[in-house]
């Protein structure tokens, strides 16, 4: 089992990008994106990552892990600053202690999304190498 940095890097930017994305507004207007729930977002980031490994399904698995784990933790930070600001001290805690929770539950659907990705990758691998028609 080995870390591929580029692979964590991906990962948990296509975590941080759907997780921030997921709860914006359109300005002017009153629509709300839909909310992507965090198991969908660390399947998203966990297959992100997983695609770029080339190792095989428990690296990519591992990577999908470590890439949306992290992601979820700079989400997590960035929500408990807001709401300790805008909404008050004891609102943010109780985001906090949720975070937590949310954060350990987001490495499962990495995971999975990891080992997905790599699994597509490898399919995708072996199709090139097949002559043309």
């Amino acid at each position: 089992m080995k870390f591929n940095m580029r692979a964590i890097a991906y990962g948990f930017i296509a975590t941080v990008v759907v997780g921030i994305l997921s709860g914006f507004a359109v300005p002017f207007t009153n629509v709300t994106l839909p909310t992507v729930g965090y198991v969908l977002t660390g399947i998203i980031g966990g297959l992100v990552a997983g695609y770029l490994v080339t190792t095989g399904m428990v690296d990519g698995a591992l990577n999908g892990l470590v890439g949306t784990t992290l992601g979820a933790i700079i989400v997590a930070i960035g929500l408990v600053i807001m709401n300790v600001l805008f909404a008050g001290v004891f609102f943010g805690l109780t985001v906090f202690s949720a975070a937590v929770v949310i954060i350990a539950l987001a490495g499962i659907p990495g995971a999975i999304g990891g080992a997905l990705g790599s699994m597509l990758h490898d399919r995708s691998a072996a199709r090139r190498t097949r002559p043309a028609a």
